[in-house]
């Protein structure tokens, strides 16, 4: 009743259903682990507040849970009774950050893409948006104990895609995913960590600086409720939530067995773009990124092959080539005259157009021309290289 005695509205009860379905998936963050898909399924079928009111019922009167064992059940129905999702809610809070589920409109819908295995909710701190912000985004994972190469390619991947107005993600780790975070903003950009822990602890504690500035100008994300530490599953679960969130997930440096193919291979189910930086045949940490090269994944180099292969339609990478070199301008009368010239000492005209296959008036006219372009010069009634053609010649062959 309102206290003016009268009824309900059915707009206040409605909301009253929303706020304790949020609550309930609050309290199921703690109850339940990243990916489980049986309890997804539950989740699916009951709703958050029927799965909660069956976990945590008296003993004796528990309804059923299709497929869960006693021992399972007596583990979850723990975790429930424990389970404080108001004063999470109100911790988060303090800390500047927010709880969303699906149905909000901050809620990233192709996280529905994970089917039963998505997350029950998100953990946030940080002001921008999450659902606008990953909808160009990119993912830059690789090995924790990278080399300078690594280091180097991942932050200059991070870079330059932050300078094209895509948000980088990444897990916040040593080795290439520090590199990503600050390499986007080091570039005055935009970028997302994804944590296997709760969003108010900080793992690994050496970036503690560098968690509270993505806090500051990105957004921290968790699927654990606060205060939850990581645990070797939990970074591999937490891959599949990158995987989903980006377009695509560039790997920098990984071995045959690293959680960043985990990613890599997630992002492939789920039908992004699977990317990798090729590094040297000789390095363990480059084997896991060729073998996925050999398989499903796109090999680049920079952010520009990158944004063409994930971004939008004219979004193309600058034409690969060498130097445009003097000769190249020439037209190709001129370039088999100038062909046809000796590599040491001169030649009659005569000579060089019978060797170029040019009738002999228009090999001298495309000779004078050559002259004016510093490319031969004449003695006598002999033509020969200028010297400056010549180095140049020698030049490239050293360095062939």
């Amino acid at each position: 009743m309102k206290p003016d005695g009268g009824a309900d509205t059915g707009a206040a009860a409605e909301g009253r259903a929303a706020e304790d379905e949020r609550a309930a998936r609050a309290a199921l963050t703690r109850v339940i682990e990243p990916g489980d898909r049986r309890a997804g399924q539950w989740l699916r079928q009951f709703g958050a507040r029927e799965l909660m009111a069956r976990l945590t019922c008296p003993p004796g009167d528990e309804p059923a849970l299709p497929g869960a064992t006693a021992k399972r059940l007596a583990g979850y129905r723990i975790r429930a009774e424990a389970a404080e999702p108001h004063g999470d809610l109100a911790a988060v809070a303090a800390a500047g950050g927010r709880f969303i589920c699906p149905g909000d409109a901050e809620w990233p819908t192709q996280l529905d893409d994970l089917g039963d295995a998505r997350p029950i909710g998100l953990w946030l701190r940080g002001r921008p948006d999450l659902r606008k912000w990953v909808l160009r985004s990119v993912a830059v994972v690789g090995a924790r104990a990278c080399t300078p190469y690594g280091a180097h390619m991942a932050a200059s991947l991070a870079a330059g895609l932050a300078e094209r107005g895509w948000v980088v993600v990444s897990g916040a780790a040593f080795g290439v995913d520090g590199s990503a975070h600050r390499g986007a903003l080091g570039a005055g950009g935009a970028t997302v960590a994804v944590l296997a822990c709760g969003v108010d602890v900080v793992y690994p504690r050496g970036h503690c600086e560098l968690i509270g500035r993505i806090a500051e100008q990105g957004l921290i994300v968790a699927e654990l409720a606060p205060g939850d530490h990581p645990t070797p599953s939990r970074f591999i679960l937490r891959n599949r939530v990158i995987a989903a969130l980006t377009r695509g997930t560039v790997v920098v440096e990984a071995e045959y067995r690293s959680g960043s193919l985990v990613t890599a291979r997630a992002a492939a189910q789920l039908g992004r773009f699977t990317i990798g930086v090729p590094g040297p045949v000789t390095s363990g940490l480059s084997a896991g990124v060729h073998e996925l090269l050999r398989g499903e994944a796109v090999l680049v180099t920079d952010a520009s092959d990158v944004a063409e292969l994930v971004g939008d339609m004219g979004d193309l990478a600058p034409d690969r080539r060498g130097p445009v070199l003097p000769k190249d301008l020439l037209d190709p009368v001129s370039a088999r005259v100038l062909e046809a010239l000796p590599a040491r000492g001169a030649a009659a005209a005569e000579r060089i157009a019978r060797t170029a296959g040019v009738t002999p008036d228009e090999t001298l006219g495309r000779l004078y021309e050559l002259h004016s372009l510093g490319f031969v010069e004449r003695h006598g009634s002999h033509w020969q290289l200028t010297q400056r053609v010549i180095q140049g010649s020698n030049a490239r062959r050293g360095g062939t």
